[in-house]
């Protein structure tokens, strides 16, 4: 069987539609309960209040010409028709609830009025083709505690019929005033609801194009609205990844390309018989140099492309922080004496924490390096690790060229150089700290710097600290 398929649109309209006759029916039947409850128990309680009245002015004997002449009262005075019957038992007189040759009260009614309770009477009169509602109060002798009379109140009940009959005239302008607005009701909220979502459907296929480009208006601060934002966020989000993407790419392209020509040209080169040993070996110098390279840039294409994978376990075991800094230190010993620099570190050598050994030394390394590398000559680097009762502080502060504000917050990308030149001149992939930034996460970290141009750079390293007694 295939589904129906309907549009949110006609879903909504359907919403409406049943909403609608659900109104209408649940106030005709509310209006029905009105009028029960309210009108008719209210006439009731009336009827039966003024009868009882009335009765309250007879003690004993025969009905006196005084009571007779209290109901005439009471007639030109209530909205009720009052009548008074004398021995009812016998009497073969109509009321508006009687049938010909049948008694105003039935026996059942008569045991019941000789204990003193009253009787409503509702049903449909011929006579007046309409409702009436009657009370029955009984008359009660206080000597014999016989029945002498009763007296007996009715009046009309105003139909729903002549209510809504009356009304007709204003019921086509309510009507037509009563669509305009549900319209506009239902037209508000295809356009609050509906139209951003078809908006959004729009905009999600242009997504799955490839165009990121493309953004959804928000012009309300409700869910809609939010959702709107989020989508935005989303492509934003998609656009940012797309251009990094593009980016990796072209440097990849780029990186590889470099010591590709570098190798092709020097092996043509190489192929010239005429050529002194001096220049061979010259270049074979090269083509292995471009080799080493570009067999770094894939190892750390790799190890950033497993740092990354959600898959990735390591293992971790308690680890003297000081120790591993220093042993960076001592790997690194000859690059700072080649360029004169002076190395101070203030590190606690009491702090131990659940790490993985091979890539915090990693991390160390590449983040000393590069202080070393961008630090003149005669330079000076500050190395501390200090620890609160929550975190741990790893600082690495040299006296370097420092990184514009513009290019601080890219740290950390691949392939990107705050200084490409002296980088590339240098050796550097572009990809160390940007491996070190997924080890640092890995162990729940952060890394931070803060510079400026030519005042020198502060990489902060933040771990969680765990104490082991």
């Amino acid at each position: 069987m295939k589904k129906l398929s309907l549009s949110l649109t006609t879903k909504l309209r359907l919403l409406i539609s049943g909403l609608l006759c659900f109104s209408i029916v649940f106030s005709f039947l509310f209006i029905q309960f009105l009028y029960e409850s309210l009108y008719v128990d209210k006439t009731e309680s009336s009827l039966v209040a003024e009868g009882q009245q009335i009765a309250a002015h007879y003690h004993t004997g025969k009905i006196s010409d005084f009571l007779i002449g209290n109901v005439n009262w009471h007639n030109t005075v209530s909205e009720a028709e009052i009548l008074i019957f004398n021995n009812p038992e016998e009497l073969s007189g109509y009321s508006p609830f009687s049938k010909e040759d049948k008694p105003i009260i039935s026996k059942a009614e008569r045991k019941k009025l000789l204990k003193g309770e009253y009787i409503v009477k509702k049903g449909y009169e011929e006579k007046f083709e309409r409702n009436l509602i009657g009370a029955i109060v009984p008359l009660i002798d206080q000597k014999t505690n016989e029945l002498a009379g009763i007296v007996y109140l009715y009046v009309p009940l105003a139909s729903l019929n002549e209510v809504f009959t009356k009304a007709a005239k204003i019921l086509p302008i309510v009507a037509v005033i009563t669509f305009i607005f549900l319209y506009l009701i239902g037209n508000r909220i295809t356009k609050a609801i509906v139209n951003p979502l078809q908006r959004m459907k729009t905009f999600s296929n242009e997504i799955a194009k490839g165009n990121f480009s493309i953004r959804i208006p928000s012009t309300s601060n409700d869910e809609v609205g939010h959702l709107a934002e989020a989508f935005n966020s989303m492509a934003s989000s998609l656009k940012k990844s797309d251009e990094q993407k593009r980016e990796f790419l072209a440097n990849v392209a780029h990186e590889l390309r470099t010591p590709l020509s570098y190798i092709k040209g020097y092996s043509e080169l190489l192929q010239d018989s005429t050529m002194s040993q001096q220049e061979r070996n010259d270049y074979l110098h090269v083509i292995q140099r471009e080799t080493t390279r570009m067999n770094a840039l894939v190892h750390d294409l790799l190890d950033l492309s497993q740092l990354q994978s959600e898959t990735l376990t390591m293992t971790k075991s308690p680890l003297v922080l000081a120790q591993l800094i220093n042993e960076t230190l001592d790997v690194l010993a000859i690059s700072i004496a080649k360029k004169r620099l002076t190395v101070s570190a203030n590190l606690d050598e009491d702090i131990i924490m659940n790490a993985n050994e091979l890539r915090l030394k990693q991390v160390f390394y590449n983040l000393i390096h590069n202080a070393i590398r961008y630090t003149n000559a005669e330079g000076h680097i500050d190395i501390s690790l200090s620890h609160d009762e929550n975190k741990v502080d790893i600082n690495v502060t040299d006296t370097g060229i420092g990184i514009s504000k513009a290019d601080l917050s890219r740290l950390g990308e691949r392939f990107f150089r705050a200084d490409k030149a002296r980088t590339r001149d240098k050796g550097g992939t572009g990809l160390g700290l940007a491996i070190s930034k997924e080890i640092i996460h890995y162990h729940d970290g952060t890394l931070n710097f803060k510079s400026n141009l030519g005042q020198g750079t502060t990489v902060t390293i933040t771990f969680p600290y765990e104490s082991f007694q």
